[in-house]
């Protein structure tokens, strides 16, 4: 699936400068995509990851510094990036306590760029992409919009609400276009651990004398049977074929990418 079927597309894709958002912005510009990404960085790691969407075939990659806590921001943003081919959901920022020591600033947070944030860029970039007969919405939202763990409440509150957002956005585009146009889909990715720098300490947490395949394993065990992490370029490729025509019928899904986690 390496042709350029998105050639004379737009896309956005948030939380693109490092991990599963910059592989999914290098997969769309593989595919021939105009690529926008915002995300987190100085401006060294913003050259780099712009640099290596380019390199990968995107005809033209822009960054956008939008605070995605700020919705005037992301209006600016979504004003700036123009119509909308393709929009990829996928900052996030995570804060484990128990919910009783949850401080609420970080509750506030959570909520706003997990959730709200995918909110106003959808809000943004819906009725063009109805207008025009086709559209891709790909929400990254987790294993954690499917089930719950420990101490992660507003993570998982804004990860449910972001599957049940998803829905609700794929009843009301599902008319819109037609086979031949390609239609207009919303769907969500729910990934479970993905080898990501993020999660090395706790790899080395539980590695001891046995390395770093042993902290994998013992990690893992804990609730993905596979015991293997996917890779970013992974949850990228299943995006990318999410924005085929051929996948015009496959909305308001939430798609589990989990070894196993969730069939439990």
């Amino acid at each position: 699936m390496n042709d350029r079927f998105l050639e004379g597309r737009v896309a956005l894709v948030t939380g693109a400068t490092s991990g599963i958002g910059l592989a999914v912005a290098e997969a769309l510009g593989a595919a021939g995509a105009v690529v926008h990404i915002n995300g987190l960085g100085d401006a060294a790691q913003v050259r780099a990851a712009l640099a290596a969407v380019r390199a990968a075939g995107a005809p033209e990659a822009v960054h956008h510094p939008a605070d995605l806590r700020d919705p005037a921001a992301i209006r600016a943003m979504m004003a700036a990036a123009g119509p909308l081919d393709v929009l990829v959901n996928n900052a996030g920022i995570q804060h484990t306590a128990p919910l009783a020591d949850m401080p609420e600033e970080r509750w506030d947070a959570l909520l706003a760029i997990n959730l709200s944030a995918c909110f106003h860029t959808m809000k943004a970039a819906l009725p063009g992409m109805a207008a025009r007969g086709f559209g891709r919405v790909v929400n990254i939202a987790s294993v954690h919009g499917l089930v719950a763990s420990l101490h992660k409440a507003p993570y998982v509150a804004a990860k449910h609400g972001l599957v049940g957002l998803s829905k609700v956005a794929a009843l009301e585009m599902a008319g819109q276009g037609d086979r031949a146009s390609g239609g207009v889909t919303v769907n969500c990715l729910c990934p479970g651990w993905v080898e990501t720098p993020l999660i090395e300490p706790q790899i080395a947490a539980r590695a001891g004398d046995g390395g770093r395949e042993v902290g994998i394993r013992a990690l893992l065990a804990e609730k993905q049977p596979s015991l293997r992490m996917a890779l970013p370029a992974e949850i990228a490729a299943l995006a990318l074929w999410l924005c085929r025509r051929e996948a015009h019928n496959l909305t308001g899904a939430a798609i589990p990418v989990d070894g196993g986690w969730t069939a439990q």
